[in-house]
């Protein structure tokens, strides 16, 4: 399996996860309001401070975003790309969200693809503090409760990173057992989410959100991301049994690397390990 040398030492735990509860939600974000505030405001609604998003047609103006990109210091295995701002309002095809806290205050990781003014389509991460809902739109959550995602430096990858930290559970409305997850560099996505679930005796469960990187990609209909650096997120995930009543996780992607090349496709498992980080909630079902 491809692997990509971290600047840091390995952490022994290789799957970070704390069990809680959730409970999937819809909300409106308010236009005029910073993305990672209108966000905010949605999941307080219903008594949740941390969770996942899908997000579909947003649009967003002012707007921020980096890509993935090589690390011209060799402090990290891999960096990001100057900062872009398109003039006019941007519009996502789609992307998700991962929305917690760090330094004490709100915020997000969120990878997604879009369409920018003039019609070029790109994608990568998008910022917090610089990005703005230019138009009203009600999007799917999934809110946590007895967990949170907190970013924390990550010694082994030298970035500042969301993992799930426990908290005390206080929202009586969330009903469906989850898990949130992190993923560390240089394992199998598929494979690792496989192994969790037979471990803790799940044998069905749905991913709430994804946001991560993969070293390159192989997809099930044969097409390949060769150049490392990824940003991605997942579009559905799902974890059943198999042909062979063995768990088998799918998981359908879409992606940037740091060409600026777009791909999309179901990760082939076995072969599309964590280049930075993954996080994500499985429900289990």
């Amino acid at each position: 399996m491809r692997t990509i040398k971290q600047p840091g030492p390995v952490a022994s735990e290789r799957i970070v996860a704390v069990e809680a509860r959730g409970r999937a939600i819809t909300f409106d974000l308010e236009t005029g309001v910073l993305l990672v505030d209108a966000v905010r405001l949605g999941f307080a609604a219903h008594g949740f401070t941390s969770g996942v998003l899908e997000l579909g047609a947003l649009a967003l103006n002012p707007f921020a975003s980096v890509m993935p990109a090589l690390s011209k210091t060799g402090e990290n295995a891999a960096f990001y790309s100057d900062t872009f701002r398109p003039k006019g309002v941007s519009r996502l095809k789609h992307g998700a969200m991962t929305f917690g806290r760090r330094d004490g205050a709100p915020f997000f990781h969120c990878h997604a693809l879009w369409t920018e003014p003039g019609g070029k389509v790109s994608g990568g991460h998008i910022l917090p503090d610089e990005t703005t809902v230019a138009e009203g739109i009600t999007v799917n959550a999934f809110g946590l409760d007895g967990a949170v995602f907190e970013g924390n430096i990550d010694p082994e990858t030298n970035f500042k990173l969301f993992g799930p930290i426990a908290v005390p559970p206080v929202n009586a409305s969330a009903s469906s057992r989850a898990y949130a997850v992190r993923l560390r560099p240089n394992q199998d996505f598929c494979g690792a989410l496989e192994a969790f679930c037979t471990h803790h005796g799940i044998t069905h469960a749905r991913v709430r959100g994804g946001v991560g990187s993969t070293i390159g990609a192989r997809f099930d209909d044969g097409t390949r991301v060769e150049n490392f650096a990824t940003e991605v997120y997942i579009r559905d995930g799902r974890i059943a049994p198999g042909i062979d009543d063995k768990l088998a996780a799918t998981a359908d992607v879409s992606l940037i690397d740091y060409t600026g090349a777009i791909a999309e496709g179901r990760y082939s498992r076995g072969d599309n390990p964590v280049l930075m980080t993954f996080e994500l909630v499985l429900e289990v079902l």
